[in-house]
């Protein structure tokens, strides 16, 4: 089932979006400002983020800017109170894919909702690597290699997963730790390196016989699946 962060200061209009996206199959959770939301998006897996514009403290324009940085693939449906023209625009610009008013009607902000899913449904497919007999569910976040579940934590996941997704590009340890941990991340390129190395680990004792990621030296890794 697909999920959604409802992110706005007014408990009120949480519940309301979270009534509308339950009589539609949606699971929901919800956060009350910016901080909020980018934390609830690092411990839970979600497809779709409805995000208020006018919060205190980190506004929406703000919040977008952030999750953009570190969540480039998530669909961002930004809801205000404000209908000018340049609000829109900023939105956009800012990484949002689409824009209501408030008030709106909840079979349009659902109409949204899966226009928006529709659009991003291919980046949610399961990737099947057929050299290495190994498939990654991006929805259900598992992996299996010949057939046998493989167990990796949160962050080994997301680092697997934008490696697969980009097979031959080389990212830097600054690309990886920007792409998976985020860049107000104060660790250094030592976690990035610890990580590969239990990925590694893992898949060679799932029995996969060569490492398909290659270090790139002086420079990060690829995906190499050949």
């Amino acid at each position: 089932m697909q999920r959604v962060l409802i992110v706005d200061d007014e408990p009120h209009m949480r519940q309301l979006i979270k009534i509308y996206l339950q009589s539609s199959g949606f699971e929901s959770g919800e956060a009350p400002d910016g901080a909020s939301c980018l934390k609830e998006l690092e411990t839970g897996a979600y497809h779709l983020l409805i995000l208020d514009l006018m919060m205190p403290g980190m506004d929406g324009f703000e919040t977008c800017a952030r999750v953009r940085e570190r969540w480039a693939d998530l669909p961002v449906l930004m809801l205000t109170a404000r209908n000018a023209v340049e609000d829109k625009v900023a939105g956009l610009g800012l990484g949002a894919d689409d824009y209501l008013v408030k008030p709106f009607d909840g079979r349009e902000l659902v109409a949204r909702v899966q226009a928006l899913l529709r659009r991003t449904h291919l980046e949610d497919d399961a990737i099947e690597v057929q050299s290495l007999q190994l498939r990654i569910d991006p929805q259900a976040r598992t992996v299996t290699i010949m057939g046998k579940a493989v167990n990796f934590t949160h962050k080994e996941f997301d680092l697997l997963l934008l490696l697969i997704r980009r097979p031959g590009r080389t990212f830097s340890r600054d690309d990886l730790l920007n792409g998976v941990w985020g860049d107000d991340f104060f660790g250094d390129a030592r976690t990035v390196d610890s990580h590969i190395k239990n990925i590694r680990e893992k898949m060679r004792e799932a029995g996969v016989k060569r490492d398909p990621i290659e270090t790139v030296w002086g420079v990060g890794y690829r995906f190499n699946p050949d």
